[in-house]
């Protein structure tokens, strides 16, 4: 069965359930092999540059035509029977209707498989979900077994009522200030913190700091939507320089940390079970050990911006 994943966390999904794509998006990434594979999408933007040069460039492209571009002539020459879509974010990845239209276009017969996931246990559902499309049943039942006994482990490890746990707040934006939603209020809420600036299944938006400084979180978690720790640590002015930063009780207290966002927090796929671990140790330090992951995935902003906090 050919196979096309228009977003990095359907790849992910993809390989765990034992099916190599025959085309990608140009963001995905992991597992290593993903990166030989055809893209059959790109983008008009630059993401390399600050938060606010890549919000600026975002609003530009929304008004004229989008951010992402369908290669056609590779998506035909593949001719997949599915292709994985998503619904969750026209920014993140290619709108569902769009690629829809662009299958009417080109007659291709393919099956779209729609991902919309807001919480951990959406994120579980697609799983299952894409194991039926592609009679993978089995495979898909013994990949969420053991992402769930990880899950019930964290849930163990940090059995506090969210009410006495510590203010968290994950921030996917730093120009302007968004905090994250969707997934990570729930999955940090399973960590026993109380994530006071977003319902679990709320879509990220921008924040007034006002807000923020309210809040006073007593741990912050600087993730920004496709930045790595370098990417960050580059741009941590836009959050440190700000009014009141230095009196935030994380701040003060030194828990302050740099996440790989592009890795850990921005793709609702398997590896959300590292990130609710990864969260779990970031925000309990002395009574849960961090997982192991390929590289740096968290660094605590008062050290050295090469030391690793986790690895």
């Amino acid at each position: 069965m050919r196979v096309v994943s228009l977003l990095p966390s359907a790849t992910e999904m993809l390989y765990a359930l034992g099916v190599e794509p025959v085309g990608v998006s140009h963001e995905c990434d992991y597992p290593p092999a993903a990166k030989n594979l055809p893209s059959v999408i790109d983008t008009r933007i630059d993401p390399t540059t600050s938060s606010i040069d890549i919000n600026e460039q975002v609003t530009e492209a929304v008004q004229t035509g989008g951010v992402y571009e369908i290669d056609r002539e590779t998506l035909a020459a593949l001719d997949p029977d599915i292709i994985v879509s998503q619904g969750v974010c026209d920014v993140c990845a290619v709108d569902d209707a769009q690629i829809r239209q662009t299958v009417l276009d080109l007659e291709l017969d393919a099956e779209i498989v729609t991902t919309d996931p807001h919480n951990l246990e959406d994120v579980f559902e697609d799983i299952e979900r894409l194991g039926n499309a592609l009679s993978r049943e089995e495979r898909a039942a013994s990949v969420l077994e053991e992402l769930r006994r990880r899950v019930e482990q964290v849930e163990r490890a940090t059995s506090n009522d969210t009410a006495d746990g510590p203010r968290v707040a994950v921030f996917d934006w730093v120009d302007p200030v968004m905090v994250a939603g969707h997934w990570i209020p729930d999955m940090v809420e399973r960590c026993g913190a109380a994530y006071g600036l977003a319902d679990p299944g709320e879509r990220s938006r921008p924040r007034e700091w006002r807000e923020i400084r309210t809040y006073d979180p007593e741990v912050v978690v600087l993730a920004p939507c496709g930045f790595g720790l370098d990417q960050t640590f580059e741009d941590l002015n836009a959050v440190t320089q700000r009014e009141g930063w230095e009196a935030i009780a994380a701040v003060e207290t030194g828990q302050v940390y740099v996440m790989d966002g592009h890795h850990y927090v921005n793709r609702p796929g398997p590896r959300l079970v590292d990130t609710l671990e990864l969260l779990a140790a970031t925000i309990f330090p002395d009574t849960v050990d961090a997982p192991e992951t390929p590289g740096d995935a968290v660094r605590s902003v008062s050290t050295s911006r090469q030391s690793r906090v986790m690895k």
